[in-house]
Formats: structure tokens, sequence, C-alpha cells
């Protein structure tokens, strides 16, 4: 396995294209200690999966291990040894399927790409069979299997020979696995890399060709009428890697195709949102959001996450979903009537009634305007209309504040006396929430209270609260 990006080391100092072990002597001891640990790292990683690994240099037995090798995809440093090893290892494991094959050729879309002079073209990896001029190919489309006949085969010319940008290629009659070839060929609209491309020589087989290549595109496609998010992708491996990584992190797909963002992907968001909101996202992978579909999406705020590296747009969708999830709770814990107590405190009473004004103190959790008070006995004194603290009204009173309140009601002295202590009467349903799902949203205090007002109400209803 490649162990990339050594050249992100503090300290380390790049030879570009040089093998590993020699540009490894050149780094200073700390980075190379650091290296060192890093690796045991991934070794130690490995081991809780059941594997055992070492650096590529100390295996003795790569039947047994696997080989780790330190790699730079910026500066190819260590890159000589990650492909000796894979043909080494691909020689000497692999050697019975290492075999030349005669039949029709079967290869992999690489790049759909515009040439000019020769329109869309397929950059390709032929691994097995042959692939001649004229033959026909089946490959896979955005909209469908596209079955087409190939026009001419272009090579690269060597660097040393090309003098002219435009002459890049060389034109070929035949490809034999296993080659990398440029094919040109009419109607490649639509065509997806990372696709399938068959070679059919016997017309007659095409169907059976052209269903095969359906079944391996829908085995990485996702299309559903389930709540999910909607995964876009350049290619058929992108997208397959990012399906596999959404699932074992239990991310539900509705849809996970290839191309770019498209309205229709915008509205299969919204269909998505009434059901779970927190599922309406859109994931684009290496692709463009078409400005229809953006303008779209801004207008009915869906979310559209874009990189081209799949743990970031997993993290900066995981970040907005927690996000969303924290306001939605905040929203929810507001419209909860919350605990408190309080006492009217002697000597402070401004009115007997209509409506009572009476000076408190906070004793726990808080009172808010609306709130009903009870008393010891379970019984209902009247509703808070106003608070204020020094002479200014106020949307909340929290513990150890005093305060004036004007209670709808009540006669002090008949109703309710100085010296009471009186609980906001929280709604059995808002206690069963407060104290399962917003419980770390509660102060000590206000938990307390919460007990002593289902005492308070189980005098009468045994059991009320459970």
């Amino acid at each position: 396995m490649a162990a990339n990006k050594i050249d992100r080391i503090p300290g380390w100092k790049p030879n570009p294209n040089e093998s590993f072990l020699e540009t490894f002597k050149k780094q200073s001891p700390h980075v190379q200690k650091f290296l060192d640990e890093k690796i045991y790292e991934i070794v130690g990683s490995l081991s809780t999966e059941g594997f055992q690994a070492e650096r590529f240099d100390r295996v003795k037995d790569f039947a047994k291990t696997v080989a780790i090798i330190p790699t730079s995809g910026k500066t190819g440093e260590g890159i000589p040894e990650l492909l000796a090893v894979l043909a080494g290892l691909a020689q000497r494991y692999m050697k019975k399927r290492l075999t030349i094959v005669t039949g029709p050729g079967k290869g992999v879309v690489l790049e759909v790409r515009e040439e000019p002079g020769l329109g869309l073209t397929l950059d390709a990896i032929i691994y097995d069979g042959v692939v001649r001029k004229g033959d026909l190919i089946v490959v896979g489309g955005l909209d469908g299997v596209i079955v087409t006949k190939i026009r001419s085969l272009l090579q690269p010319k060597p660097l040393d020979e090309i003098r002219d940008p435009r002459e890049r290629f060389d034109p070929v009659n035949e490809v034999v696995a296993a080659a990398g070839v440029k094919i040109v060929a009419p109607d490649l609209e639509g065509a997806v890399a990372g696709s399938p491309i068959r070679v059919v020589w016997d017309e007659s087989t095409v169907e059976e060709v052209k269903k095969e290549i359906e079944e391996e595109l829908e085995k990485i496609r996702i299309s559903t009428d389930k709540t999910g998010v909607i995964l876009k992708a350049d290619t058929l491996g992108s997208l397959e890697a990012i399906v596999n990584y959404f699932k074992e992190r239990n991310i539900p797909i509705r849809i996970a195709d290839v191309g770019d963002v498209s309205k229709r992907d915008v509205m299969e968001a919204i269909a998505v949102r009434d059901k779970d909101p927190f599922l309406s996202a859109i994931l684009a992978f290496n692709v463009k959001v078409l400005p229809d579909a953006e303008e779209e999406a801004r207008k009915l705020n869906v979310p559209i996450f874009k990189s081209n590296i799949i743990y970031r747009l997993f993290n900066d969708y995981e970040d907005w979903l927690i996000k969303k999830r924290e306001e939605q709770k905040k929203k929810e814990l507001e419209t909860l009537v919350k605990p408190g107590k309080i006492k009217i405190l002697p000597g402070y009473v401004f009115r007997r009634s209509k409506p009572a004004i009476v000076g408190i103190k906070v004793l726990g959790g808080r009172i808010q305007p609306k709130y009903t008070l009870i008393n010891l006995e379970n019984q209902k004194v009247g509703a808070i209309l106003q608070i204020q603290d020094k002479g200014q009204n106020i949307k909340e009173a929290t513990t150890g504040m005093e305060v004036a309140v004007s209670i709808k009601g009540p006669i002090v002295g008949r109703h309710i006396k100085e010296g009471d202590i009186l609980y906001v009467d929280v709604p059995e349903s808002h206690v069963k929430k407060l104290l399962t799902k917003f419980k770390n949203d509660l102060t000590i205090d206000e938990i307390e209270i919460l007990q002593e007002l289902i005492e308070i109400k189980r005098k009468e209803k045994p059991f009320w609260g459970t």
C-alpha cells in the first residue's frame, strides 16, 4: 500500500522523482524519525484489523505482510519503488491470470475528452483482448448504454517525437491488452468516465453485452424512492467510492449518479425535505453545478456541498448536519415551558388584585410572561403578565434575581400571601421532553425543580410525569 504525502512532513526536503530509499537518506534525523513514527501508526491500525504490515524494505515475506511504500504524488518520490513492488507482486502472485487473450477487447473509460478536429473521444485502458479500428463497441452513458463503431484508434507519440502539439497521436489499426488508447467514434455524447467498454465482434450478441454493462452500472448507481441525500460524481469509480464511504457511515442515499448537478437533483432534494430535512442535501464530487440548478437551490434553500476530496465532502455535510440539528433542538427547546420556582417577598406587595403585583425572588430556574403558577398544593394561582426589573419590562427572570411581577387571577391574602413558594406549572409532556431529550441542556437546579414539581403533582396523580 502507498503511504502518500510524505512531502507534507514538517521539514521534509523534496527530491523530485527519486526512489524513497534515496530521498530518505537525505532527510534530517528528526524527519526520518517522524516518518517512521507515522509508518508505525499505520502498522498499528492495520494490526487492529488483522493485517500484518511493515515498511516495504523491511518485509521478509510479501505473502504474509502488507508492504507500506512511503510516496509523494506531488514530487514523485517513492513512486519507483511503488511501481517495482506492484510489478513484482503481480508477476509473482498473478502469473496464471497474466495471460494474453486474443478475443474481443475489454476496457475501462478513463476520461471523456473533446479533441480539436476529432470531437468527443474516449481515453481508455484495454485490460483484456484486442480492439481494432472499425470494431463495434458498447460503453456506458448517462442516459443509457451507447453502441457505436470505432472510427480510429490513437496512441500518444513518444515525447521526443512531438514537434507540433496538434500532432500528439499516432493512428493504429489494433491495440492489444494491456494498453492505453484514445478511441474516436461517433455518438459518444453522455459517455461516462469509469464505464466499462466492450468490443463486439458478433453483432448477434450486442443485446447481451448491453445488458451486462447495464447491470454493472446499476450496481454503482442508486435511484430509489427512499429518503436520503443526493450524490453526484464525475466518474463511476468516484461514485462507487463515495457510495461505499457514505454507507459505512450509515448515511442513506436517495440518488447516486454521474454528471453535473441539475435542477432535477434540486427537486429530488426538496422531495426529501418533508420526510427528513437533515437529508435534504446535494453532495457534488468534482462536478459542476448547472446555473439553473444553482439558482433553484438558492431560492429553495437547498444546500449543495462541493469538493474533490471525499472525506472533506462528508465532513462539510456532517458539520452542516450538526449545526442544523442544534438549531432545531434550540427551536424546539424554546417552545417548551421551563421550570421555575419563586418566593413572594414579605413587605413587597404593591397591588393586591386585578392584577396582583408583588416582589419576588427567583429561587431556581426561570420565569417568563404567560407562565402559569401553582402552589405547593398543586392549585393554580394565576398567570404572569409582566416582569419588571428596576422599572423596565424584561422577558425573563432567572435564578437569584429579585423582580416585580404582575399576576393575573389571584388576590393577595386570599389565594397567595407573602412568603409563599410558587412553581411554574410545566405541562406533563414538556416535563418528559425536558428530562429526556433536553436533560443535558438543563441546569442542576432546573432538574431539581422538575423533580419537586413531579412530587407535588403525584399527590393527586400517582403516575404523573412517568
